[in-house]
């Protein structure tokens, strides 16, 4: 039976901006920005939080389940992801994974069902929109979408630390052996020079000093942005 779950990548460590799921970006923390967007896909069957066991992160597991009654937490490995998520996938019962980075406070659900039904009226292992890459999305409207089976077999297969830590990052050193897909977004949208992340200090002000709420679509965003360049 057909099961997507989005898989939240979310935690405290972070070394260029430590603490940053819980900086307040208008009012809500960051993970709040993300939860909230990712959580208005139609296309998602579940949502969960997948942080790492540390205590650092018990806060956001607690804000999560105190917030979001339908999002689920799961802890693994700080610094293995990719057994992270394979175990939160599991647990889950997932039949196809969206993985989502936390540090995209604008992530759009829209775009995630566009890329969940790009996916699935074509056959390839892995899709994505998440970043301007043989397409032209800004980077961090979208997200990413593979198979459970194939999360399995890269659990199984994969013993590099590094690709472990960047879990679907094993996809792109072997491209040879998967079939890899993307897609243009609407016109309104297609400003690959834009990026919507936070991963730094200078990103978090940035964001924070335009002026917009969280129920902000992408076109509107895109426009926003555009008009500060």
């Amino acid at each position: 039976m057909k099961k997507v779950v989005a898989l939240i990548q979310a935690r405290m460590g972070s070394s260029r901006l430590p603490n940053k799921m819980m900086l307040s970006l208008h009012g809500k923390p960051i993970l709040h920005w993300v939860l909230q967007r990712v959580s208005k896909s139609k296309n998602i069957d579940e949502v969960v939080l997948a942080t790492s066991v540390n205590r650092e992160n018990d806060i956001l597991e607690n804000y999560t389940k105190h917030n979001f009654k339908n999002v689920k937490v799961f802890r693994g490995s700080e610094d293995d992801v990719l057994n992270r998520f394979y175990k939160a996938g599991k647990n889950a019962q997932a039949s196809h994974i969206v993985r989502v980075c936390a540090d995209n406070p604008l992530i759009d659900g829209v775009e995630i069902d566009r890329l969940v039904d790009f996916y699935f009226q074509n056959s390839f292992d892995y899709a994505y929109n998440h970043i301007p890459k043989n397409n032209t999305y800004p980077d961090g409207l979208g997200a990413e979408i593979l198979s459970f089976q194939i999360l399995e077999e890269m659990e199984k297969k994969v013993k590099s630390e590094n690709l472990r830590e960047h879990s679907f990052s094993y996809v792109w050193e072997n491209m040879e052996n998967f079939q890899i897909g993307t897609f243009n977004p609407p016109k309104e949208i297609a400003f690959p020079n834009l990026r919507f992340d936070i991963d730094t200090f200078d990103d978090y002000y940035y964001l924070s000093s335009l002026n917009f709420d969280i129920d902000i679509d992408s076109a509107d965003l895109v426009k926003l942005f555009s008009e500060k360049k």
